[in-house]
């Protein structure tokens, strides 16, 4: 611990110390004890205000000897460099690879004055080559050191969660500043029965020391092992990543809000994930009061922190539809003297900017082409379709191929693009529209959800004889699920859009918009504003509005 002091002293005094935070991605991990039917799942929503919604794809792959392998930035599209190619990679649908490995991210930031600006692998790098080459979770922690050994660190510290179909990992890393190779990273396994979560906060406190064997359930870098202490269990994200009100209120409440939705102990830390009271830190990993399927999760990453103080449709900001959303920036003020003080939105799970989500859910008693299964969805969690892309697919549905439009290029045949579209029309009444969308989202999803077992039996049978038989009949399943969705949710537009009209909404009648006996359209209802949003316009304006008495028809 002494020499890890004198090293952030060293930044401090060179006035290199400051958090770096990127308020993006959510993860929850949830492992076989913990889950309904014995299945390791993890979640992870790629937030960016710039990140196209698609579902990457690597086919395997056989490599000859000495070739190499050009590295891109993930985020920017950056050449970075070469690095040495393998003889055979694996495929990947998404974030999880053909034997059921899945990884995902969030980004922490951490100190400056540790991102390797000479590095060759960012983190979304070390995720897509670390897919294309690890078997297991344990494999997988493996071949992400030892790139980062070899070629460096790009990117600033970042949180990722590895599942197999068997455990469940939390691995943070952070580089060791510019011009020096590797990095300092911690990984922990989940233990069974638990869950944990990360959302762009250093979850890993302490550790023990860990030799690297197989039985180990942390594993350390080397230069970490040499900073710290061998005597004592160390402490990580104190020192990387030390805690502020953001880092508490913007990130770690959406952890806790998970927890607190199967843990009834989790009112203990309200305070702290308030930011209020940052002394009292909520564990790494808690025990559930109740096995979690799924569906759940799915659901969990569709949070508002409903049901909590801090729920996003109970204040003013909410507008008179009770929306749950806050467009940017997270922190405000009303004047702009640099003394004024600052206020702030909260950061929910669910968000606008979500380019896709999903939930891997990795399952051990069937062969790994069918026993992963990539739930997919892109745009915001609330309003998206969870879609089963089984990761022994050879071939990605139409509608979330890479290259069907882009950010600045609507598609009429990209999934993102129509569940945008109604996404937005959910913002502008979202009381009323969002319920019409989650009926809709609600009866696809557990149409999948039914058809699974049918579908893995099915693919089995064929897989005991031809392997390429199974995937070609799970490619077929999986394109037919997307194709079906988009469909639905293309005809779900176009019913919002009839349906709420210029502020109006019509009535329906047995599923049809009703009609005079004329045939033209009946009166539609016009609900106006609740009270509260009334009183609140009533208190902006004094008497402006207010009609005398009796000059009101």
């Amino acid at each position: 611990m002494k020499k890890l002091t004198a090293i952030l002293m060293t930044i401090l005094l060179s006035g290199f110390i400051t958090v770096e935070r990127s308020l993006g991605c959510t993860n929850f991990l949830v492992t076989k004890g913990a889950s309904k039917t014995g299945s390791v799942m993890i979640t992870y929503s790629a937030d960016s205000h710039t990140l196209y919604g698609e579902l990457y794809y690597w086919p395997s792959r056989d490599y000859p000897e000495g070739a190499y392998l050009d590295v891109y930035e993930w985020d920017t599209g950056k050449y970075m460099g070469k690095i040495k190619q393998v003889s055979h990679t694996y495929s990947v649908v998404g974030n999880m690879n053909e034997h059921q490995v899945s990884i995902g991210e969030t980004t922490y930031g951490g100190i400056k004055g540790m991102h390797d600006t000479t590095a060759i692998v960012d983190y979304g790098s070390l995720i897509y080559i670390t897919l294309q080459r690890a078997k297991n979770a344990r494999e997988a922690i493996k071949v992400m050191s030892g790139l980062v050994s070899e070629y460096g660190y790009a990117s600033e510290g970042e949180s990722f969660s590895i599942s197999d179909q068997n455990e469940a990992w939390i691995f943070e890393i952070i580089g060791k500043g510019p011009g020096n190779k590797g990095a300092n990273w911690v990984a922990r396994l989940i233990p069974d029965g638990y869950i944990c979560g990360h959302a762009n906060q250093a979850r890993i406190r302490t550790f023990p020391l860990a030799t690297g064997k197989k039985t180990c359930n942390a594993i350390t870098s080397k230069d970490l092992r040499r900073i710290f202490d061998p005597a004592v269990e160390c402490v990580y994200a104190y020192d990387f990543n030390p805690l502020t009100f953001d880092g508490a209120r913007f990130c770690e409440m959406r952890v806790w809000s998970f927890f607190r939705a199967v843990n009834d102990d989790m009112g203990q830390y309200t305070s702290y994930v308030s930011g209020h009271d940052l002394s009292k830190r909520m564990p790494l990993w808690i025990k559930p009061n109740r096995k979690i399927s799924n569906y759940d999760l799915m659901n969990f990453m569709r949070d508002h922190l409903e049901g909590t103080e801090f729920d996003m449709r109970k204040d003013i900001g909410a507008g008179p539809f009770g929306s749950p959303y806050r467009w940017r920036p997270l922190t405000w003020k009303v004047s702009d003297d640099p003394n004024a003080p600052s206020y702030c939105n909260e950061r929910a799970t669910s968000t606008q900017q979500t380019g896709f989500v999903f939930v891997a859910e990795s399952r051990n008693w069937l062969p790994n082409p069918i026993g992963g299964i990539f739930w997919f969805g892109v745009d915001d969690a609330t309003t998206t379709v969870f879609n089963p892309m089984y990761c022994g697919i050879t071939e990605i549905p139409e509608c979330f191929k890479v290259g069907n439009g882009d950010m600045v290029t609507y598609s009429p045949t990209s999934a993102f693009w129509i569940f945008n579209q109604v996404a937005n029309q959910c913002y502008s009444r979202y009381d009323m529209m969002s319920s019409d969308a989650k009926k809709v989202q609600k009866e696809l999803e557990t149409k999948y959800l039914s058809e699974t077992a049918s579908v893995d039996e099915a693919a089995k049978k064929l897989y005991d004889n031809d392997v390429w038989k199974a995937r070609d009949y799970l490619t077929a399943f999986s394109g037919k699920t997307a194709m079906s969705t988009f469909k639905q949710w293309k005809k779900l537009s176009e019913y919002l859009l009839v349906k709420y009209m210029d502020g109006n909404i019509k009535n329906e009648k047995d599923g049809k918009f009703s009609v005079s006996s004329d045939g033209s359209p009946s009166y539609p209802m016009q609900p106006g504003y609740d009270d509260k949003w009334k009183k609140s316009v009533i208190q902006d304006t004094g008497n402006k509005l207010l009609v005398p008495a009796g000059g009101s028809h």
